[in-house]
């Protein structure tokens, strides 16, 4: 069984393979390919893979005879030169990519989008968009900080006292969690909203303010996967007059909402920007979904009524060995789960609920029923 892992596309510093899951790759019994310079964007040198087991090698090789190709995101046209049947692992996102996913299929190769693991208790270690938000959420505060010219925590000094800054964190996932706990620790005061109210009491147990809707039906549970779904109408006015009040009065707002297979959710508009005070920082984690900021614009920080508005692209990359270090052992924990020691490979059933979940193509067909 060859496990080859992949140089990602320019701009992407991430890895799918680190020294250390190397080591208990080949520990299962398989061998590992790396491509030449896969690790540089991570601090992670050639030397360092072959010193875990690894034969470093150029892609045209490292594909030939692959059994299970490794990647941060899914390549486009290189993987027909992989050999029919094998599976390719990584974020691949197919919503948006299908066109490449087609390609997969026709290549003979098994994709599996890890993007779209189910939120199960034994899927956790398996989950890479949460591994990637609890970086993004944490630096989507240090940004904001270094982007506010201001002090986060309350100073008192003998030339007066410096009040905290106001935090506002919109969506309470993985990466809002994160974020909320990180502008905690620089000693802002912290609130936080979200249309789930089960989310409530995570806000309050980090020591931030739960800002609610009340009295209007929201969204009672989770959406599909652990997100929040679509909201109603008279929600989304209620919403907007609670944040309008609420926003003007914050330093700095960090937006998370997401919604699989759909345009973010538009949670601030221009005219609630113009109520913040100048020198207000608002940073869009939604920005490649189109933002949850009107006027946002991906992979740049501009600045509207005198508010900086950062649309935040691929945040967890910034941090590249720490985001690779988990992404990598996410995708171990999935592979080793389902390793079967007499085949010598990992052995994916049919009617496993996460094999169903992030399946896509197999026998020269898209088979999940989300590109249905």
């Amino acid at each position: 069984m060859k496990i080859a892992v992949l140089k990602e596309a320019a701009g992407e510093p991430r890895v799918a393979a680190i020294p250390e899951t190397v080591k208990k790759y080949i520990a299962l019994g398989a061998t590992v390919s790396v491509e030449r310079g896969a690790g540089e964007g991570a601090s992670i040198a050639d030397e360092a893979f072959a010193e875990a087991g690894a034969t470093l090698a150029e892609r045209s090789a490292l594909l030939a005879d692959a059994d299970i190709i490794l990647c941060v995101n899914g390549p486009d046209a290189l993987t027909a030169r992989a050999g029919a049947g094998a599976v390719l692992v990584g974020a691949l996102d197919p919503l948006r990519r299908r066109q490449a996913i087609n390609g997969y299929a026709a290549a003979g190769l098994e994709a599996l989008a890890m993007e779209w693991m189910p939120r199960i208790t034994r899927a956790q270690s398996m989950d890479i968009l949460s591994s990637q938000s609890n970086l993004a959420g944490y630096k989507a505060v240090v940004d904001a900080a270094s982007a506010f010219g201001r002090a986060f925590p309350m100073m008192m000094t003998a030339a007066g006292t410096i009040s905290p800054a106001k935090l506002f964190v919109m969506g309470v996932g993985v990466a809002g969690l994160q974020a909320i706990a990180t502008g905690r620790r620089l000693g802002a005061q912290v609130s936080a909203t979200d249309v789930r109210s089960a989310t409530r009491e995570q806000i309050q147990s980090l020591g931030a303010k739960p800002i609610f809707v009340e009295n209007v039906a929201g969204i009672e549970g989770e959406g599909a996967g652990g997100y929040a779904g679509e909201m109603s109408d008279e929600y989304k006015a209620a919403q907007a007059e609670l944040v309008s009040n609420h926003i003007a009065k914050q330093d700095i707002v960090i937006t998370t909402a997401l919604i699989p297979g759909r345009r973010a959710p538009r949670l601030i508009s221009d005219a609630q920007l113009a109520s913040m005070r100048a020198g207000s920082v608002v940073v869009d984690l939604a920005a490649d979904a189109g933002g949850n900021v009107e006027g946002c614009v991906v992979g740049e920080t501009i600045t509207r009524h005198g508010v900086r508005i950062i649309g935040a692209r691929n945040l967890a990359a910034s941090l590249a060995a720490d985001s690779s270090a988990l992404f990598a052992r996410n995708l171990y924990n999935f592979l080793s789960a389902f390793w079967d020691k007499e085949a010598g490979r990992p052995v994916l059933p049919d009617e496993d609920e996460i094999v169903k979940a992030i399946r896509l193509t197999r026998n020269g067909k898209v088979v999940n029923e989300r590109l249905a």
